[in-house]
């Protein structure tokens, strides 16, 4: 096939076979915000670049090296978005949402952008979850995303789960940590990889994430951001982690955890897997008290976390979670003759009006391949339809799961398919 109509390296079509698992996960996200009373925006794809220079951190790896940007007729700087929070932000700012009750907590959905080397679970265009509680400082707060977080994952039946946590620090604690990380590292420059020796000077925080062996040797005696906390940070940890004890909710507290952008203060966490190797997070976010001062607005603290569509899929299929029902038509409209296909629209009508899903075969085909079409669909129920049947008011009601079919009248019958139908299963489509 011509390059000129494949997809470009990196993005992929969500298909029939697996967008009915997005659309269930999309479902109960979207309980679980309205458990945690998230309420839902849709945000644009692109921004103004600056955005997401200063809010995101000009050092950072999707900043220097990930962004799609580019320049719009008007010669402005445009950049599909890497992520969601600073979007968040904006939002709530442009649209004087810190004039009411806080926090205000935001969620949505949808295609994020990052040029990046493809792998397993990671595309350049990917879907993320995005939630955000905007407004508020307390400790409490970010235990309530971990908790969102939490629920979310285990509602849609996901195990093998751990929370990560860490403390990053505030603007007033950090340059003190950050020395005495240099300081230790400043003797092992010359064995860090090459990215890491690049990351030195500039955010050397970010060294304690590598994934390079030889780094993660060097890491593991590096000091520990809780020997330089300030007394607010210190104690805002403190608060998050007893939260946690109390609600049950297990934790490990790593101190390489230190996540990729620059706005994150105080608390930062993910959400892991044991099924997904090397690149293993299914969630990540933490606080940001200082974002909204970055992108040139006043300070309003906030936390949230970021889930990736395709890992949370990914990691369910491995899992073998239940994504509930396929949808497959209930009722499958079988055509007897030519007669019979023109007046089986008046049945097709009748049925998905009252809230069956119902499909008809439209290529002329025999009642063999029409019934065979029917099964392999899915169906429950075939109705058969005949001219002189249908001239006389009936139809042939079929149980596809026992093979008995019985005629029932026209105006029956749409109780005579509900009877036959699965209650558990049968999905209204209204």
């Amino acid at each position: 096939m011509a390059e000129s109509i494949k997809a470009p390296r990196g993005v992929r079509d969500i298909l029939p076979d697996d967008s009915w698992k997005w659309g269930h996960t999309l479902n109960m996200s979207r309980k679980i915000a309205d458990l945690f009373s998230y309420k839902e925006v849709h945000l644009p794809i692109f921004e103004h670049t600056e955005l997401f220079a200063r809010g995101i951190g000009d050092t950072t790896d999707v900043v220097e090296k990930e962004m799609y940007t580019f320049e719009d007729k008007g010669g402005r700087s445009i950049t599909l978005r890497p992520e969601l929070t600073a979007s968040m932000v904006r939002c709530y700012l442009e649209h004087s949402m810190n004039g009411g009750p806080q926090p205000v907590k935001l969620w949505g959905y949808g295609p994020m952008f990052r040029y990046e080397r493809p792998q397993k679970g990671r595309y350049r265009q990917f879907w993320q979850l995005d939630f955000e509680a905007l407004g508020s400082d307390s400790p409490l707060v970010d235990l309530e995303v971990i908790m969102t977080a939490v629920e979310l994952f285990r509602n849609l039946g996901m195990s093998n789960l751990e929370v990560i946590i860490n403390s990053v620090g505030c603007p007033e604690c950090r340059p003190a940590y950050r020395e005495a990380l240099m300081d230790y590292l400043r003797p092992y420059l010359g064995e860090l990889c090459g990215t890491c020796q690049n990351r030195f000077d500039r955010n050397p925080l970010r060294i304690l994430d590598c994934k390079n062996d030889r780094c993660k040797e060097i890491t593991d005696g590096a000091p520990a951001i809780f020997e330089t906390l300030c007394d607010e940070c210190s104690e805002h940890f403190k608060a998050v982690t007893s939260g946690l004890d109390a609600l049950g909710i297990v934790y490990h507290v790593d101190k390489r955890l230190v996540r990729g952008l620059d706005y994150y203060t105080k608390t930062a966490f993910e959400v892991q897997s044991g099924d997904l190797g090397a690149q293993n997070a299914v969630c990540g976010g933490g606080r940001y008290d200082n974002l909204s001062e970055a992108i040139g607005g006043p300070h309003v603290p906030g936390v949230g976390f970021a889930a990736g569509l395709d890992r949370i899929v990914l990691t369910m299929e491995q899992q073998g979670c239940d994504f509930g029902r396929e949808p497959t038509p209930d009722v499958f409209v079988v055509c007897a003759d030519e007669i019979a296909r023109s007046l089986a629209v008046d049945v097709l009508y009748r049925l998905r009006r009252e809230g069956i899903s119902a499909d008809m075969d439209y290529l002329g085909r025999s009642m063999k391949a029409q019934m065979k079409s029917a099964v392999n669909g899915g169906s429950s129920v075939a109705c058969i339809v005949g001219g002189d049947e249908l001239n006389k008011g009936v139809v042939t009601v079929k149980d596809l799961s026992r093979s008995e079919q019985t005629q029932v009248e026209l105006k029956s019958l749409t109780s005579s398919v509900f009877r036959l139908l699965d209650q558990s299963t049968l999905i209204k489509r209204g």
